[in-house]
């Protein structure tokens, strides 16, 4: 008999409203025999939806941490956060596999933090899986979650990528990148330049060398490390950029008259950029998976994620 595994879904926090959030999960549900979901938030409005009782679990857990909340101090001054609780119940529940949010980074950093970490006390780093021109993934690492890092935080960062990329996509050295400003060892701000030899040195890591942002997705590494700030303007430009570009490419094609094969292009870079399902980061370093979907994240997207959640978990040699 198939194991039963949970995912504990946090249903604030979406711009699109819980019940963007609450649908996805029923969808969820819907797919996946073998999973059951713990749902915390709006307890009166999750059962509103009428979701199969005796496949849910709900939590009561209204507040929020909105974007002018400083995540810790809403971690100890206000009780009923509903990703605060989402972490701690998957902490505490054995047979949750993980957790999805599309509420603040920070926030869900800090219930990490609290509850998640590692036994090597490895401090989370959120990072995401993105499509690159060799028909491949790279890992770009970290992408919010640590705005302000250390030479020896990105050597972690590092780890942590190499780590994933060689557990779940069997890839035996990943090649470990910089992101910088030039490819040249001389480039770079200051945190570059100072993490750069840390990194040519650093057993276990195949350190090649520095990325520019124009080769981020170029294949040419797996792991790409940057500190917060500069790894989620390389993920937002990516995102904004490939919406242009489709947008630009249908245009066309209403103005030539070639609208059939513009919409066969448009839907090919929206197949291999699809965002509802490529927009979830994951935190790495947590005991358990820690699933950041974008905050406008719809029903599809979270199904998206909890398929990645169970594929992840099909794969025996992940947490060996």
């Amino acid at each position: 008999m198939e194991n039963k595994h949970t995912i504990v879904i946090d249903t604030l926090g979406s711009d699109k409203g819980p019940e963007a959030i609450i649908e996805g999960a029923k969808m969820v549900l819907d797919e996946f025999e073998n999973i059951n979901v713990t749902l915390v938030g709006d307890e009166e409005l999750i059962k509103s939806k009428n979701l199969p009782s005796e496949r849910i679990k709900i939590i009561h857990a209204p507040e929020t941490v909105t974007n002018y909340d400083s995540p810790v101090e809403a971690f100890y001054k206000k009780a009923n956060v509903s990703v605060f609780k989402a972490v701690e119940e998957c902490a505490k529940d054995d047979s949750a596999i993980g957790i999805i949010s599309a509420g603040n980074t920070g926030a869900l950093l800090v219930g990490t933090l609290r509850y998640l970490l590692n036994e090597k006390r490895t401090r989370p780093a959120l990072a995401a899986i993105l499509p690159n021109m060799q028909h491949g993934f790279t890992c770009l690492v970290d992408t919010g979650a640590s705005i302000d890092c250390g030479p020896s935080q990105l050597v972690e960062f590092a780890h942590l990528g190499t780590d994933f990329m060689r557990k779940l996509y069997k890839i035996e050295s990943p090649r470990v990148g910089l992101l910088s400003n030039g490819s040249e060892p001389t480039k770079g701000n200051h945190l570059v330049k100072e993490t750069y030899p840390l990194l040519a040195k650093e057993e276990g890591i195949n350190f090649i060398g520095n990325i520019e942002g124009t080769q981020a997705l170029s294949g040419k590494c797996d792991v790409l490390v940057a500190e917060g700030f500069a790894g989620n303007q390389v993920l937002k430009n990516s995102e904004g950029m490939a919406i242009n570009l489709i947008t630009e490419i249908i245009k066309f094609g209403k103005k030539t008259g070639n609208e059939e094969i513009t919409k066969q292009i448009a839907g090919y870079i929206m197949k291999t950029y699809d965002f509802e399902s490529l927009g979830a980061g994951i935190m790495l370093g947590a005991r358990k998976l820690v699933m950041k979907c974008r905050g406008s994240s719809g029903p599809v997207a979270i199904k998206n994620t909890a398929k990645i959640l169970a594929n992840i978990i099909a794969n025996k040699t992940f947490y060996e």
